[in-house]
């Protein structure tokens, strides 16, 4: 006799690391992981070979593409789940992550105009800060 498998999903554990299955590009660089930070989400890669570039350091597509999932992910949350697509993206790169480490992006909204949706967003190597971020997202129109 089989027991019966739960389909009602688990909460979050505040600080611990889940994996999610993403299409496309986000599938490619990860498995993506996720969690709360109080009433933040924080998401991270880990980084393996082929997230870096000839000089042995994460390429700077890796870390950008990172943070445009984390702050759009953030934006289309606070829009109610409305598609939401990157209008501006500024990413300034600071520091290095190298193999093994786990590469954190966060973000903020700043604030909300119309449609738009600013927000500011950090990259982490492990605790190193290497990165920051700016971005304004547009959200879609509702269907009806």
């Amino acid at each position: 006799m089989t027991a019966a498998v739960s389909t009602i999903p688990t909460p979050p554990v505040e600080g611990a690391w889940r994996p999610h299955d993403q299409p496309g590009l986000m599938g490619t660089l990860g498995p993506l992981l996720a969690r709360r930070e109080g009433d933040q989400w924080a998401y991270a890669i880990r980084v393996r070979n082929e997230h870096l570039n000839l000089a042995e350091v994460v390429h700077g597509g890796t870390l950008t593409a990172l943070i445009d999932h984390a702050l759009g992910t953030i934006a289309w949350n606070s829009a109610g789940k409305v598609p939401c697509v990157t209008v501006q993206l500024n990413v300034n790169f600071l520091g290095s992550s190298r193999l093994g480490q786990l590469l954190i992006a966060r973000g903020k909204i700043s604030h909300e105009a119309g449609s738009l949706t600013f927000l500011d967003g950090t990259l982490h190597a492990d605790d190193t800060l290497v990165g920051t971020a700016q971005a304004i997202m547009k959200r879609f129109a509702k269907r009806r």
